[in-house]
């Protein structure tokens, strides 16, 4: 059974209801219904009959591609969450000192080369946003359960100079300390080892899929699970394994002019995160389209794109005729999995 979280009237977090009860409240009065960010969730507008809460626990597997959150509590599992990281950071660097270089030899406005700035605990940037989406995410679940710890499996890398092995690493074990401190400003952190989430995996009996990009349960969010379970306890068998997909959005940010030069000896401008008065992944509701997002824009009109792939719907919609929703920064979605 999905649970709905409930938050008072000061956005505090309470402990989840069922759906039956959150449409009696919503009924009478005593609740208003709201989205957050995918997520079903009733802020109450009277007192709460009690403030009573159980403890409750987010796994977290970390990944280079994909990642599982689940929060779950000793009689419910609430959600379970496998998104994707960004991996667009990286070549958006490499693109942009290229052009960086490629403008010094021009007659045009350009930055100084100026020393390298880095510092001894320098984290490379494509490293510390994977690591900053998972803080995000994290943040995003803290403002609707009463969360009391946070259950982590601890990556762990021999430093070896030269070998691959460090370099296949990389993305989950530089930057986890900072992770670690930022987290612990919510809740509590227990971390527990890759070999000891394998343990209990096979206390359960539970078994881990080899593809690591599928959608299925078993490929991440079963170790999600088992480590929120390992704190919470209370269950032998998985009870729910309904998923939310997240997928964080690709912005173009704001660049002079193209790479490739067009017909005529000239580069187009590019980039940018607002499209006419739309702000890029903003939600919004048109009468063909119920729920699309905000993408770019030509000829005074945006494109709209579709929640659960991504795929353009159109491009030329009216602005005055698309109702604002929310902001919005990644893709949420259901599939059906077993």
């Amino acid at each position: 059974m999905t649970f709905v979280p409930v938050v008072d009237k000061n956005q505090k977090p309470l402990m989840p209801t069922k759906p039956s009860r959150a449409r009696r409240w919503i009924k009478e009065g005593k609740a208003t219904p709201f989205w957050k960010r995918g997520v079903f969730c009733v802020r109450l507008n009277v007192e709460p009959s009690g403030e009573e809460k159980q403890e409750i626990a987010v796994g977290i597997d970390p990944g280079s591609k994909k990642e599982g959150f689940s929060i779950k509590s000793e009689s419910h599992t609430f959600l379970n969450i496998q998104t994707d990281v960004p991996y667009w950071i990286k070549r958006s660097l490499k693109v942009r000192s290229m052009l960086r270089r490629d403008r010094r030899n021009r007659n045009c406005p350009n930055r100084k080369c100026r020393r390298n700035r880095k510092r001894k605990n320098f984290i490379p940037p494509s490293t510390k946003a994977r690591w900053q989406w998972k803080l995000r995410v994290c943040n995003w679940l803290f403002k609707m359960y009463p969360i009391t710890n946070f259950v982590v499996e601890d990556v762990r890398a021999i430093a070896r100079r030269g070998y691959r092995y460090n370099y296949c690493f990389s993305h989950v074990q530089v930057g986890k300390n900072w992770f670690y401190s930022k987290l612990s400003e919510l809740a509590p952190i227990e971390k527990k080892q890759g070999f000891e989430t394998k343990q209990m995996r096979d206390v359960l009996d539970l078994k881990k899929s080899k593809n690591k990009l599928s959608n299925k349960f078993e490929a991440h969010c079963v170790d999600s699970w088992v480590l929120a379970n390992s704190y919470t306890g209370g269950h032998t068998e998985v009870d729910n394994k309904q998923i939310l997909f997240l997928k964080p959005l690709f912005f173009q940010r704001r660049r002079l002019h193209k790479i490739n030069i067009l017909k005529g000896g000239y580069k187009k401008r590019q980039g940018g995160t607002v499209s006419l008065g739309f702000k890029k992944g903003s939600l919004v509701s048109h009468q063909k389209y119920p729920l699309a997002y905000v993408g770019g824009n030509s000829n005074n009109c945006i494109s709209l794109h579709s929640l659960d792939d991504g795929k353009l719907l159109s491009r030329w919609i009216k602005p005055q005729d698309c109702k604002f929703l929310t902001y919005n920064s990644w893709r949420f979605y259901n599939l059906k999995t077993n």
